[in-house]
């Protein structure tokens, strides 16, 4: 662990580079089968029957990925802490083109506003504007986190 980041240390208009990952049949699959069991998320064969002409992942296995790769990448030496009252939460998810078995998916995290916590006054709420976007350049996810980051404390 490197040195602790606080809310501060995250500037609006930075743009974070959140790596990629490599989208796989199992995964899908895996995915569907317990989360959102839809035809076209648990069966190559019924993905082909649909209008998607193929297997795809839930939107809800494409914002989870997007969430590993912010967690992995941005996270580890953040002092982000949740809240028993709960989280700040996500706003506008779009789910934006179908992600397919090979897909590689390349994550953003743009930070829009920091923002004072009006329940715990030595914390802030990070905005983030999160996107993936597929080896073509197409983006097919799109969301704003609201993140709860420990402030500074005034001694350090």
């Amino acid at each position: 662990m490197g040195r602790l980041l606080y809310a501060q240390d995250y500037e609006t208009g930075a743009l974070h580079d959140l790596g990629s990952h490599k989208v796989t049949a199992d995964e899908i699959t895996a995915f569907g089968r317990t989360y959102d069991p839809q035809p076209y998320h648990v069966d190559e064969a019924a993905g082909r029957a649909s209008a998607f002409g193929g297997l795809i992942a839930s939107g809800w296995n494409t914002a989870a990925i997007w969430m590993r790769l912010y967690v992995t990448t941005l996270l580890p030496d953040a002092a982000a802490e949740g809240t028993v009252e709960g989280s700040p939460g996500v706003d506008e998810v779009r789910f934006l083109e179908p992600v397919r078995p090979g897909d590689v998916l390349s994550g953003t995290c743009e930070i829009i506003a920091s923002l004072p916590s009006l329940s715990a006054p030595d914390f802030r709420i990070i905005r983030n504007r999160g996107r993936l976007v597929n080896a073509a350049g197409t983006e097919v996810l799109t969301l704003i986190l609201n993140a709860r980051f420990r402030s500074r404390p005034k001694h350090s």
